[in-house]
């Protein structure tokens, strides 16, 4: 019976994608400004990973993203607050957010269409205007 059961060591074991903790993006920082609220930091973040009843004055978002069980992203971020009012914010360099490179690869991919078709529409021009 034993023969007939597959050698599980040998077939392939499909590992989700999987993120982790609060995906945060450059545009998000830059909107931050010192002397925001908890309140306000929290619209512009999000709910912070990781609180501590000890660190009150500290929020701490982590990002981890594993694909297929190998972690390939791991970021953190921290704002620090005084009086309940943002003072300073560190952590690693953010992505851009998906919207910015969008906007980014639209403008590139709209200047290679105005280049082509500058080029298509001047031979297109110049064979009417000799009729």
């Amino acid at each position: 019976m034993g023969e007939y059961l597959p050698n599980l060591r040998s077939l392939g074991v499909y590992k989700l994608d999987i993120n982790q903790g609060n995906y945060i993006t450059q545009d998000q920082v830059e909107r931050l400004k010192e002397g925001q609220t908890k309140q306000q930091v929290r619209a512009i973040l999000g709910t912070p990973l990781i609180t501590s009843a000890f660190r009150e004055n500290r929020w701490d978002y982590v990002y981890e993203y594993k694909h297929q069980g190998v972690t390939t992203e791991h970021r953190k971020f921290a704002v620090f607050f005084a009086d309940d009012k943002l003072v300073r914010w560190e952590g690693d360099d953010m992505p851009t957010s998906a919207e910015a490179q969008n906007r980014s690869e639209a403008g590139k991919s709209l200047k290679a269409e105005a280049d082509e078709e500058s080029g298509f529409m001047r031979w297109l021009r110049g064979v009417f205007h000799r009729q």
